[in-house]
């Protein structure tokens, strides 16, 4: 072939790739619906904050909806999320401590809680809060143990495996007292038992149970924070005030932040950690974390895995202290 004509055939060639190579460009993720999964029923903390974070992520990226998947302390919907399969390239789940706590007191999970997954942005910290009925009896986490050291108490919590469960079993551990645990399908569920007197006290996630405080409707005893929160300036920390009862060491924090299956594009992950950098920069967004007691999380990528491994690593102390594994 004369040399005018192989050059000829190469810009023509060239000519021909160049609208598939623009398609290609302009098919950059997300190319269908983002599906936001909350591992737990309506109403709870992981809840409201999803439906937060998908309004405004999809001001970003385009549509985002919320699924609730609820059932085994959030593990379903994580086992879910870690087989893949079809969609698994647009679902995103917000994960919480029951992502660390499941697998440790749940043999035989069809995952490993740090290396099956995408690790996107931690979003916020939350403590949890000791709360008990407005009519309840108890004032004070002193008067509470030793209440318990002589009759047997309810808690509630939002599931076997949550951070709320395992509070639970935490203080009925390091104080020596008795009580049963009352798991619900979510603390939207658990609330009302805990409203109507159902249950003896609860160490909810505080943005389930502050406005509640803020009525009338719960005493707050105590933080399970390391330091008392703005939100409730007034209630001391459990390792503080309860630091005579064997608690001084009581420190439990919830954090929520979304993952993925690990066979997420970089580029998907890429785009969500940029969007969600402006969504955690929206005062709106802000506002919205000052309304539920939350201070905003920085952890993002291998940071946030890190995190989460270290998180599977003090509730596998904590199972071990309350004998759950």
């Amino acid at each position: 072939m004369p040399l005018t004509m192989k050059r000829t055939f190469s810009l023509l060639l060239l000519a021909a790739t160049l609208p598939l190579a623009s398609l290609t460009q302009a098919a950059e993720w997300p190319t269908d619906t983002v599906r936001l999964v909350v591992p737990y029923a309506p109403g709870g903390t992981t809840d409201v904050l999803s439906r937060k974070v998908a309004d405004l992520l999809q001001q970003q990226i385009g549509t985002v909806v919320v699924e609730n998947r609820p059932g085994a302390g959030s593990t379903m919907a994580t086992g879910q999320l870690a087989r893949g399969g079809r969609g698994a390239d647009h679902t995103i789940l917000m994960a919480s401590p029951g992502h660390t706590i499941g697998p440790v007191i749940y043999k035989k999970l069809p995952y490993e809680p740090v290396k099956d997954f995408k690790f996107i942005r931690n979003i916020i910290e939350i403590p949890n809060v000791m709360v008990v009925p407005a009519d309840s009896p108890y004032n004070s986490v002193e008067e509470f143990i030793e209440a318990a050291k002589t009759k047997e108490m309810t808690f509630s919590s939002a599931g076997i495996g949550s951070s709320i469960h395992m509070s639970g079993e935490l203080f009925k551990t390091m104080t020596g007292t008795q009580m049963t645990h009352v798991p619900f399908r979510g603390s939207g569920e658990a609330l009302p038992a805990l409203l109507s007197g159902d249950v003896d006290v609860s160490f909810e996630n505080m943005p389930t149970v502050l406005s509640h405080i803020q009525s009338g409707k719960l005493k707050a005893l105590a933080v399970t924070s390391k330091e008392a929160s703005p939100y409730l300036p007034n209630v001391e920390p459990l390792s503080k005030i309860g630091a005579a009862q064997g608690l001084g060491d009581f420190v439990t924090t919830a954090w929520f932040g979304l993952i993925a299956d690990d066979q997420m594009p970089d580029q998907a992950v890429q785009t969500l950690q940029t969007a969600l950098d402006k969504v955690m920069e929206d005062q709106g967004f802000k506002d919205f974390a000052a309304q539920i007691g939350g201070e905003p999380a920085t952890e993002e990528g291998d940071d946030f895995r890190d995190y989460v491994a270290e998180d599977v690593q003090r509730w596998q102390r904590v199972a071990g202290q309350a004998e759950l594994n």
